[in-house]
Protein backbone atom coordinates (compact mmCIF):
# COMPACT_ATOMS: atom_id res chain seq x y z
CA UNK A 1 0.00 0.00 0.00
CA UNK A 2 1.82 3.46 -1.39
CA UNK A 3 1.12 5.96 1.35
CA UNK A 4 1.62 9.93 1.41
CA UNK A 5 3.93 11.87 3.43
CA UNK A 6 2.44 14.83 4.67
CA UNK A 7 3.88 17.54 6.96
CA UNK A 8 1.02 19.80 9.11
CA UNK A 9 2.28 22.65 11.22
CA UNK A 10 0.05 23.96 14.23
CA UNK A 11 0.33 27.38 15.71
CA UNK A 12 0.78 26.42 19.37
CA UNK A 13 3.11 24.01 20.84
CA UNK A 14 0.32 21.59 21.34
CA UNK A 15 -1.92 21.72 18.31
CA UNK A 16 -0.39 18.42 16.80
CA UNK A 17 -1.49 16.75 20.21
CA UNK A 18 -4.93 17.69 19.86
CA UNK A 19 -4.58 16.95 16.14
CA UNK A 20 -3.93 13.48 16.75
CA UNK A 21 -6.82 13.09 18.44
CA UNK A 22 -8.60 14.20 15.44
CA UNK A 23 -6.48 12.11 13.49
CA UNK A 24 -7.72 8.66 15.53
CA UNK A 25 -11.62 9.86 15.18
CA UNK A 26 -10.86 9.99 11.54
CA UNK A 27 -9.68 6.97 11.27
CA UNK A 28 -12.14 4.88 13.43
CA UNK A 29 -14.42 6.73 10.84
CA UNK A 30 -12.65 4.62 7.86
CA UNK A 31 -11.98 8.48 6.18
CA UNK A 32 -8.45 7.71 6.75
CA UNK A 33 -5.69 5.12 6.77
CA UNK A 34 -2.19 5.85 9.11
CA UNK A 35 0.30 4.27 8.15
CA UNK A 36 2.45 5.85 10.13
CA UNK A 37 2.95 9.40 12.35
CA UNK A 38 5.21 11.29 14.25
CA UNK A 39 4.60 14.87 16.52
CA UNK A 40 7.15 17.63 16.97
CA UNK A 41 6.22 19.94 20.08
CA UNK A 42 8.46 22.65 20.46
CA UNK A 43 7.75 24.93 23.66
CA UNK A 44 8.68 28.01 24.00
CA UNK A 45 12.23 28.79 25.81
CA UNK A 46 13.05 24.58 25.21
CA UNK A 47 16.14 24.67 23.09
CA UNK A 48 14.64 21.65 20.84
CA UNK A 49 11.19 20.34 20.32
CA UNK A 50 9.48 16.87 21.94
CA UNK A 51 9.11 14.31 19.60
CA UNK A 52 7.30 11.12 19.55
CA UNK A 53 6.31 8.36 17.09
CA UNK A 54 2.80 7.88 18.00
CA UNK A 55 2.37 3.84 17.91
CA UNK A 56 -1.17 3.75 19.43
CA UNK A 57 -3.15 4.94 15.97
CA UNK A 58 -0.61 3.54 12.97
CA UNK A 59 0.05 0.03 11.61
CA UNK A 60 2.93 -1.82 13.47
CA UNK A 61 6.30 -1.00 12.36
CA UNK A 62 5.32 0.86 9.48
CA UNK A 63 8.10 2.86 9.53
CA UNK A 64 9.70 2.30 12.63
CA UNK A 65 11.52 4.52 15.08
CA UNK A 66 14.34 4.13 13.19
CA UNK A 67 13.04 6.09 10.20
CA UNK A 68 11.66 9.07 12.47
CA UNK A 69 14.34 9.05 14.81
CA UNK A 70 16.70 10.15 11.70
CA UNK A 71 14.24 11.83 10.61
CA UNK A 72 13.59 14.06 13.72
CA UNK A 73 18.01 13.99 13.88
CA UNK A 74 18.14 15.88 10.69
CA UNK A 75 15.29 18.45 11.31
CA UNK A 76 16.18 19.24 15.10
CA UNK A 77 19.43 18.06 16.22
CA UNK A 78 22.14 17.59 13.46
CA UNK A 79 22.37 21.06 13.09
CA UNK A 80 23.03 21.30 16.84
CA UNK A 81 25.56 18.60 16.63
CA UNK A 82 27.79 19.67 14.30
CA UNK A 83 29.84 19.20 10.78
CA UNK A 84 31.66 16.79 12.10
CA UNK A 85 28.65 14.61 12.53
CA UNK A 86 26.58 15.74 9.89
CA UNK A 87 29.36 14.78 7.37
CA UNK A 88 29.39 11.09 8.51
CA UNK A 89 25.27 11.12 7.40
CA UNK A 90 25.60 11.93 3.38
CA UNK A 91 24.74 8.38 2.83
CA UNK A 92 21.96 8.13 5.07
CA UNK A 93 20.25 11.18 3.58
CA UNK A 94 20.79 9.76 0.12
CA UNK A 95 18.04 7.19 0.90
CA UNK A 96 16.11 10.19 2.52
CA UNK A 97 15.87 12.14 -0.83
CA UNK A 98 15.02 8.55 -2.62
CA UNK A 99 11.20 8.96 -0.56
CA UNK A 100 11.17 12.92 -0.95
CA UNK A 101 13.15 14.35 2.17
CA UNK A 102 15.78 16.08 0.71
CA UNK A 103 16.92 19.81 1.33
CA UNK A 104 14.03 21.45 0.43
CA UNK A 105 11.96 19.70 2.79
CA UNK A 106 14.26 19.74 5.53
CA UNK A 107 14.47 23.69 5.11
CA UNK A 108 10.98 24.05 4.90
CA UNK A 109 10.24 22.17 8.17
CA UNK A 110 13.50 23.67 10.41
CA UNK A 111 11.92 27.21 9.14
CA UNK A 112 8.30 26.59 9.95
CA UNK A 113 8.49 24.42 13.34
CA UNK A 114 10.18 26.98 15.43
CA UNK A 115 9.55 27.69 19.41
CA UNK A 116 6.10 28.19 19.93
CA UNK A 117 5.33 25.69 17.29
CA UNK A 118 4.05 21.78 16.72
CA UNK A 119 4.01 19.61 13.40
CA UNK A 120 2.27 16.53 12.88
CA UNK A 121 3.89 14.12 10.53
CA UNK A 122 1.78 11.82 8.53
CA UNK A 123 1.81 8.71 6.45
CA UNK A 124 -1.43 7.97 5.22
CA UNK A 125 -3.35 6.45 2.12
CA UNK A 126 -6.97 6.28 1.23
CA UNK A 127 -8.40 9.87 3.05
CA UNK A 128 -11.27 11.43 2.20
CA UNK A 129 -10.30 15.21 1.91
CA UNK A 130 -13.52 16.40 2.54
CA UNK A 131 -14.39 14.62 5.44
CA UNK A 132 -11.12 14.87 6.80
CA UNK A 133 -10.96 18.62 6.48
CA UNK A 134 -13.90 19.15 8.19
CA UNK A 135 -12.68 17.24 11.18
CA UNK A 136 -9.47 19.77 11.63
CA UNK A 137 -11.84 22.93 11.33
CA UNK A 138 -10.60 25.03 13.66
CA UNK A 139 -7.46 23.54 14.36
CA UNK A 140 -5.28 25.54 11.86
CA UNK A 141 -3.09 23.38 10.49
CA UNK A 142 -0.99 24.47 7.64
CA UNK A 143 0.38 21.94 5.18
CA UNK A 144 4.33 22.13 5.21
CA UNK A 145 5.25 19.66 2.93
CA UNK A 146 3.55 16.65 1.29
CA UNK A 147 5.15 13.54 -1.24
CA UNK A 148 2.08 14.20 -3.53
CA UNK A 149 2.52 15.16 -7.19
CA UNK A 150 1.78 19.45 -7.72
CA UNK A 151 -2.06 18.37 -8.93
CA UNK A 152 -2.77 16.60 -5.88
CA UNK A 153 -1.00 19.06 -3.17
CA UNK A 154 -3.12 21.98 -4.84
CA UNK A 155 -6.36 20.14 -4.25
CA UNK A 156 -4.60 18.98 -0.48
CA UNK A 157 -4.25 22.56 0.07
CA UNK A 158 -7.48 23.67 -1.90
CA UNK A 159 -9.37 21.86 0.16
CA UNK A 160 -7.67 22.48 3.79
CA UNK A 161 -7.76 26.58 2.85
CA UNK A 162 -10.07 28.21 5.36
Amino acid sequence: MAGTLTVWRFPTATGADTAVETLKDLQKQHLIVVLDAAVASWEDGAHKPKTQQLHNITARGTLGGTFWGLLFGLLFFIPLIGAAVGAGIGAITGVMTDVGINDDFIKKVREQVTPGTSALFVLSSDAVLDRVHEGFLGQSPELISTNLSHKEEARLREVFAD
